[in-house]
């Protein structure tokens, strides 16, 4: 089973030479991406890594109420792609400082400039559901990326994870099932059967949420 050691070795050796790496950390929603992206930064090089988290760029509840689409967040068009490309693109440039959103889950918003990613931070971590999603406009994001990482978890496990996470923030059982069977576990098919393929399969035994 791949480590965060193991694969904050392998990002290092992918650098190189280069000033700055951006590396995609993908998987469908349950899988652990926040917790595992936490210890892949710990495990690289100290004050030269840096976390985008691509939740920071859902769309606002008010929105998705405009838009129709407040019983579908977090499915792949209750995102602002365009807005975590143009960041990423600000990003790769080395342009200096660039400040991220950031997405705060008991609140249910994201919180603009509450990250900042610094001009010296080599090793910059992307992580989210649907950033190797194989259709525009995500597939838009893929030259963005110089190494790719998908999380791997069976999804009777997801499923489990998912549940418990909402009813940790106060669903109902009878609610949180309601939302994981219609919303969650679709987008989990989604990315699993919908990504392209990665360069490391990191396969998560831990009990993430």
């Amino acid at each position: 089973m791949q480590t965060a050691d193991s694969i904050a070795a392998r990002i290092v050796e992918r650098a190189g030479d280069l000033s700055r790496i951006i590396v995609a950390l993908a998987g469908p929603p349950g899988a652990g991406k926040s917790t595992l992206s936490e210890r892949l930064r710990a495990a690289l090089p100290v004050s030269e890594a840096a976390l985008v988290p691509m939740d920071g760029f859902h769309f606002d509840n008010a929105v998705l109420d405009q838009m129709g689409l407040r019983n579908r967040k977090g499915a792949p068009e209750t995102f602002d792609c365009a807005g975590l490309a143009a960041t990423l693109r600000r990003i790769r440039s080395n342009e200096g400082d660039v400040a991220v959103p950031v997405f705060d889950r008991e609140a249910d918003l994201a919180r603009a400039g509450a990250a900042i990613i610094p001009a010296d931070a080599r090793f910059v971590l992307v992580e989210g559901n649907y950033l190797l999603l194989d259709r525009a406009p995500w597939s838009e994001l893929a030259p963005l990326f110089d190494l790719t990482i998908v999380i791997d978890v069976p999804m009777p496990e997801l499923e489990r994870r998912l549940l418990a996470r909402w009813s940790d923030l106060g669903r109902s059982e009878e609610a949180a099932r309601a939302w994981v069977e219609s919303n969650d576990l679709p987008n989990a098919r989604l990315v699993i059967e919908g990504s392209r393929r990665a360069d490391i399969v990191w396969g998560n035994g831990v009990a993430a949420r």
